[in-house]
C-alpha cells in the first residue's frame, strides 16, 4: 500500500436530521486538523448514493464515518472491514444514503473496481427525528476516538497524517461555510420558532 494507494476517506450521511449526519461532521473535522499526502482523498459524500460509484471505483483502500442503527447503546462505535461493511450499512437503514451506500460498494464490485480494503467506522445514533438540529453531545464526542480509528488504520498501511498546527478556517470546510458545526448550531432557530419534526400529513401510515 503506502504511496502507490489511492486513499478515499469519505462521510456520509444529511446534516439536517441530528446525528445522522455524523459522518459527514467527522469527516470535515479530520479534514480541517489534519493534512494528508495528495493521493488520500477526504470528501464530503452527503446522500449522494450511486453519484458516489466513480469515487469509489477510484480507491484501493476506503474508509467511511457514518452514523448506523445497530442497536446498541447510544454513542457505541462499531468497525467492520472489507466485505462486512455492505452488512453492516444495512443493519437497519435509517436513511435512502444507506440503501444508496450499498448499491455503490456493489455497483465498484460489478465494474471490478471495488476498493481491495475498505473500513467502515460507525456510530450508534443518540437523535435522529430532529429536523434541523444538530448533532448530540455525545455523539460529538465520539468524533475524536472514531478519526483515531481511521488514522491507526490508514497508518497500518503506511498512510500517514500530518496535524495541522493551526485548524483550517470555516471557509475552507468540505461542506457549505453555512453548515459548519458552530455557524449551524449558533443560527439555527429554536423548536419553537421553527418545525422540528417531520410534517404529520407526509408521514406514511403504520399498516393495521
Amino acid at each position: 500500500m503506502g504511496e502507490a494507494s489511492r486513499v478515499l476517506v469519505l462521510g456520509i450521511g444529511n446534516l439536517l436530521w441530528a446525528d445522522e449526519g455524523w459522518g459527514v461532521r467527522a469527516v470535515d473535522h479530520l479534514h480541517r486538523n489534519y493534512r494528508f499526502p495528495d493521493h488520500v482523498k477526504l470528501m464530503d459524500g452527503g446522500t449522494q448514493g450511486l453519484y458516489l460509484v466513480q469515487h469509489i471505483c477510484e480507491a484501493d483502500v476506503l474508509v467511511v464515518f457514518d452514523a448506523v442503527d445497530y442497536g446498541l447503546e447510544p454513542g457505541t462505535l462499531m468497525q467492520a472491514e472489507n466485505d462486512e461493511v455492505p452488512q453492516f450499512m444495512g443493519a437497519k437503514k435509517m436513511s435512502l444514503h444507506q440503501t444508496g451506500f450499498q448499491e455503490v460498494i456493489a455497483s465498484a464490485d460489478l465494474l471490478g473496481h471495488k476498493p481491495a480494503q475498505m473500513l467502515l467506522i460507525g456510530l450508534q445514533p443518540v437523535e435522529l427525528e430532529d429536523y434541523g438540529g444538530s448533532i448530540r453531545p455525545l455523539s460529538r464526542a465520539k468524533i475524536a476516538p472514531a478519526i483515531d480509528i481511521a488514522l491507526g488504520y490508514l497508518a497500518a498501511r503506511g498512510i500517514l497524517a500530518e496535524p495541522r498546527t493551526e485548524p483550517l478556517g470555516d471557509a475552507e470546510t468540505l461542506a457549505s461555510p453555512e453548515m459548519v458545526l458552530d455557524i449551524y448550531e449558533g443560527e439555527r432557530p429554536s423548536p419553537e420558532e421553527a418545525c422540528r419534526t417531520a410534517d404529520i400529513r407526509f408521514l406514511v401510515p403504520e399498516p393495521r
